[in-house]
């Protein structure tokens, strides 16, 4: 049997526009001499739809696209495709396998995920049954993404009392199939595959997984997609952030291999970036991004980052310096934009900021405090969304993950923006990615590396003068955030115990801030955002 693997990248409720470019797959995976296409989860509407789910007229769109377009279309070529689909007074998330102009296989999702970024159990009901769907001769075990990832003797917990692949094997599926939206974080890709591999291998079952790819607000999808043989060994890995495509005769002679996914690093997680920034300005209707450049590194990792994923000609970096802006900050910012290639222009402050500080200081006398500090940055915001609303600009954000965990960041200030680039990415991963991005020349200036990291809002200000070097903070935010590990549990890892305190505190005090905050890509195990629902008023009393 030849199966077509369509690692597919959907725009969530484009119905028509998805249905259209599934069904050119369709052909040419019939030209191709396939007996079967496979899409991901829900690729339909793309994932996730969210609250769209109950627009009635989403659901008769995804009702006339699968029995007017996909169904007519299997009469030589069987399709599997997921999509939402009514059941008695409920949707499920189904997998739905046609063939010969009718539908001959579904399965409904069993596994409901309910935490993080997940919210399945708010638009879907469960599956109540379990059996393998027959066609050319094998009986598929379809699952859908969450259904795999429940075996008793790979985790060392379980969310979920049912195993579906367990079910369905023992119900003699001789394949096992899983279409899937697996969203992405570093270390995923890692674990997905050594996942497959050992549910492959227990159950001495072909293991085929499809995933989507793209990015949807804050999620990025990673594809890699894979087909694994009854050893555990991969024998097709689909590319990581890009569609792709291939046809795989698995009852040929074939040799297994580990996957690629195993040696995992940054490059990933600029691959994964780059993708989220595409993706997010295509679909929301953008085509160029402007970035404030500071000189420092956050602004220099957003800006390459952003030309990797739009062209440089679809980039402008604007330098807004103030009196307490150091000259090589500037001319770092200016020689950054040169080595991108991006547009360059610069649009000094201090004029503004001297108007501000003759309205509302005694003698136009600065006092150096947070006020004006604030001041700065919102001037600088201002400027940033004027070029914006102006020019058809969206407006990337370059502050990283630790700066806005602590509340180092302002509102109406550096917040502004459309799109928080660097919002899940740590500090010092943030030098990482510098690092990759000059992996082959010099395109962040060296002197970006070497400068102490600092917001430039008064005299020789140093971000370590309010907060502890990132070597030390950094650790700290994600074991409270990404691991959820108390005060005390943190300071058992060898942390000043009030340090600690003082950092969680920070932490939660800021949680107003972030909720203003633009949407974030998500590269970690836990993000700001959507999958981390924290209250802005209360106080932790226990």
């Amino acid at each position: 049997m030849k199966l077509a693997l369509v690692q597919f990248n959907p725009t969530i409720g484009d119905v028509s526009g998805n249905t259209a470019r599934m069904l050119a797959a369709v052909t040419r995976a019939e030209s191709a001499g396939a007996d079967l296409a496979v899409f991901p989860e829900l690729a339909v509407v793309g994932y996730p739809p969210r609250d769209l789910l109950w627009r009635k007229e989403l659901i008769e769109a995804v009702e006339r696209a699968l029995w007017e377009k996909f169904a007519p279309s299997s009469k030589k070529m069987g399709i599997l495709i997921g999509a939402p689909v009514k059941g008695d007074n409920c949707l499920h998330n189904a997998a739905l396998l046609f063939y010969g102009g009718m539908l001959v296989g579904r399965q409904e999702k069993t596994l409901l995920p309910n935490y993080d970024v997940f919210d399945e159990t708010r638009y879907f009901q469960p599956a109540e049954d379990l059996y393998p769907s027959r066609f050319q001769g094998e009986a598929i075990g379809l699952t859908v993404c969450e259904d795999i990832w429940n075996d008793k003797d790979y985790w060392n917990r379980r969310i979920y009392d049912i195993d579906p692949v367990e079910e369905l094997v023992a119900e003699g599926a001789s394949i096992l199939v899983n279409i899937s939206a697996s969203p992405y974080h570093f270390g995923k890709r890692r674990l997905r595959a050594q996942m497959l591999s050992h549910t492959a291998r227990k159950h001495s079952r072909l293991l085929v997984y499809v995933n989507q790819v793209g990015a949807n607000d804050e999620l990025i999808f990673d594809g890699s997609s894979m087909v694994i043989d009854e050893l555990g060994q991969v024998i097709w890995e689909g590319r990581a952030f890009e569609e792709d495509f291939a046809v795989i005769d698995v009852g040929a002679p074939r040799t297994g291999r580990e996957s690629k996914a195993v040696n995992e690093d940054v490059s990933c997680v600029h691959a994964a970036l780059v993708l989220g920034i595409r993706d997010y300005l295509r679909k929301t209707g953008f085509k160029r991004a402007v970035v404030g450049l500071s000189g420092g590194i956050d602004s220099s990792v957003a800006a390459a980052l952003a030309a990797a994923a739009l062209g440089p000609e679809n980039v402008l970096g604007v330098g807004m310096p103030s009196r307490y802006s150091s000259p090589d900050s500037l001319r770092d910012a200016e020689a950054l934009s040169v080595n991108l290639g991006i547009g360059w222009r610069v649009v000094p402050i201090d004029q503004v900021f001297q108007s501000y500080l003759v309205s509302l200081c005694e003698n136009g006398k600065p006092k150096l405090d947070i006020a004006e500090e604030n001041v700065q940055a919102r001037i600088r915001g201002n400027i940033l969304m004027f070029i914006s609303n102006r020019e058809g600009f969206l407006l990337l954000s370059t502050g990283n993950k630790s700066e806005l965990a602590v509340g180092y960041c302002t509102l109406y200030g550096d917040m502004s923006g459309g799109l928080s680039v660097l919002a899940d990415v740590p500090k010092l991963m943030v030098y990482e990615l510098a690092s990759y991005i000059n992996r082959k020349r010099e395109v962040i200036p060296s002197g970006v590396f070497t400068k102490p990291p600092s917001a430039e809002l008064r005299p020789d200000q140093r971000d370590e003068d309010s907060l502890p070097p990132y070597q030390v903070l950094d650790p700290i935010l994600k074991a409270y955030i990404e691991e959820g590990l108390s005060a005390g549990e943190i300071a058992g890892r060898g942390f000043n115990s009030d340090l600690v305190a003082k950092i969680i505190s920070k932490v939660d005090a800021a949680e107003y801030k972030r909720r203003q905050a633009p949407p974030g890509l998500k590269v970690t195990t836990k993000a700001f955002g959507m999958g981390r629902r924290l209250p802005v008023a209360w106080s932790p009393g226990w």
